[in-house]
């Protein structure tokens, strides 16, 4: 830190350094078998500047403790990146001395060494992979997607519980009653009408499946059945159009089947 000192002067401010060197020693011998021992004081310079206009006064500052001060901050002069944070680029391809230019670091010769796109991930040279020698569980702990819930269960017993006659049950009531409360992938599941329990109520049931032990059930205590249709799966105009032209035949052979069969029962 800068060393201030303030004296009053009658004189006008005069600019003027002086420098404070270290005492000689009265030393008898050969001076050449002396080595420069560095000094680690620095040497004290003087300077004399004005410390306001209005007062007639000089300020001591000591040059030393303003360098060790100045050269901690960070000025526009002084800023740059960390030693060894930035590092020059490999350069490869420019000679052997340049550490990368024969093969630049390819190898000699092989599959990794050409151009293209390499091999894929997990690839072992061509024996098992090991993505493939471990075993598997089946279903969702395995992974696969044959194990995923593609409906959401409601059993009769729930139903018979919560609604009466002629009310109407689908995938939005159970939602608004509390019956139900899907999350996640769950949200975009259809609903499917489970055998379990019994049900006297006559009501309007829509879903997208029904068991066979829930829609014998429900025939015998007269509810109505709607089933309400999937989600399409998009298919290209061509394909469309020849799959409307094989239903459109399927249904023409199976009236003339019909017919045929009126025609002999009737003989």
């Amino acid at each position: 830190m800068a060393t201030l000192v303030s004296l009053s002067y009658n004189n006008p401010p005069i600019r003027t350094s002086a420098s404070l060197h270290t005492l000689s020693s009265s030393f008898k011998g050969y001076v050449g078998n002396l080595k420069a021992n560095p000094c680690r004081m620095f040497p004290l310079k003087l300077q004399l500047k004005t410390a306001r206009p209005v007062g007639r006064s000089f300020v001591v500052v000591s040059q030393a403790s303003s360098a060790s001060e100045s050269n901690g901050r960070f000025r526009l002069d002084n800023l740059g990146p960390q030693p060894g944070s930035r590092k020059n680029r490999k350069r490869k391809g420019r000679g052997i001395a340049a550490g990368q230019g024969n093969s630049c670091g390819f190898g000699m010769r092989g599959q990794k060494s050409r151009s293209g796109p390499g091999i894929m991930r997990g690839f072992e040279g061509g024996q098992m992979p090991l993505y493939r020698r471990v075993p598997k569980l089946r279903g969702i702990a395995g992974g696969m997607s044959a194990g995923l819930p593609k409906y959401i269960p409601v059993n009769l017993d729930v139903i018979a519980a919560a609604f009466k006659d002629g009310e109407e049950v689908s995938l939005e009531t159970l939602k608004e009653k509390r019956l139900i409360n899907p999350s996640g992938r769950e949200r975009r599941l259809p609903l499917k009408i489970l055998g379990e329990g019994e049900l006297s109520a006559k009501l309007n049931i829509k879903a997208r499946a029904f068991s066979a032990a829930a829609k014998e059930k429900l025939e015998a205590a007269g509810c109505t059945l709607t089933v309400l249709p999937g989600k399409k799966k998009w298919v290209k105009p061509s394909v469309a159009k020849n799959l409307a032209r094989a239903d459109e035949y399927f249904a023409k052979k199976r009236a003339a089947a019909a017919a045929a069969e009126s025609e002999q029962a009737s003989a």
